[in-house]
């Protein structure tokens, strides 16, 4: 388990990517400094937002719409040519998985590198996740906390004896003290979210009227519907590829 990435060479190597999985409800500049940041710290050639369908965690609460959500990812990431995003969540049937979102993305990408990207303190949980041995043989995975934050992940030391030194690591990412909730929070109450979501989120926010208090039913069933005929991922370029997230 290593605390910062080591800087790679420049021999020739498979293709690597990022992926960075959430609900995004809605997805805010936290998310997309620490997309960036381990692209950077990981020589990432892309970064793959991939909006969760039915989060398992997240059953205690109220999850706006995929397709909402899907939308303002795609808004969201739009500026970036390394950013991507994909439905592959949204689209399958019933609960979202980690496992399942990386087994998908593996048969997609069958040569690539896959660096799964998390909250430090989803990782620390790792253990309890579905089918978590498998998780490490289909990725690296990066813990991404605010400065400060104390980590506590000592104990999968012992579990990954047989992978290697990279399996997991640990990064600070300077402007994660942004919430999802909390820019929930902030919608509903009338208070301003600029600056801390992209423009164009904030804009579709308004447009949609989400996160306010009324019935989220109605909005659920008006969300728009955007079909891209199977494909697994809306690039920005047509690529062919927690927290409170």
């Amino acid at each position: 388990m290593q605390q910062q990435p080591e800087a790679g060479g420049h021999e020739k190597r498979n293709r690597r990517i990022g992926v960075m999985g959430g609900t995004f409800d809605p997805v805010h500049n936290g998310h997309l400094v620490a997309a960036s940041e381990v692209a950077d710290r990981f020589g990432l050639d892309e970064v793959i937002f991939v909006p969760t369908g039915q989060p398992w965690q997240k059953a205690d609460r109220d999850v706006s719409a995929a397709e909402d959500r899907y939308l303002m990812t795609v808004i969201a990431t739009a500026s970036n040519p390394r950013f991507s995003v994909s439905r592959v969540d949204i689209d399958r049937q019933g609960i979202t998985r980690t496992v399942d979102t990386l087994r998908d993305l593996r048969r997609m990408h069958p040569d690539a590198e896959l660096y799964f990207i998390t909250g430090a303190d989803a990782l620390a949980s790792i253990l309890s996740w579905q089918a978590w041995k498998e998780l490490f043989d289909l990725a690296r995975f990066v813990g991404v906390s605010r400065p400060g934050y104390e980590l506590h992940i000592e104990h999968l030391s012992g579990h990954l004896g047989d992978y290697p030194d990279d399996t997991v690591t640990l990064i600070e990412i300077p402007a994660l003290a942004i919430s999802s909730s909390e820019c929930r929070q902030r919608a509903r109450s009338g208070r301003p979210v600029w600056y801390l979501v992209p423009d164009g989120v904030v804009q579709y926010i308004t447009k949609r009227g989400l996160y306010q208090p009324r019935d989220r039913d109605a909005a659920s069933a008006s969300a728009p519907r955007q079909n891209n005929g199977g494909n697994d991922v809306q690039g920005n370029h047509h690529k062919t590829s927690g927290d409170d997230t």
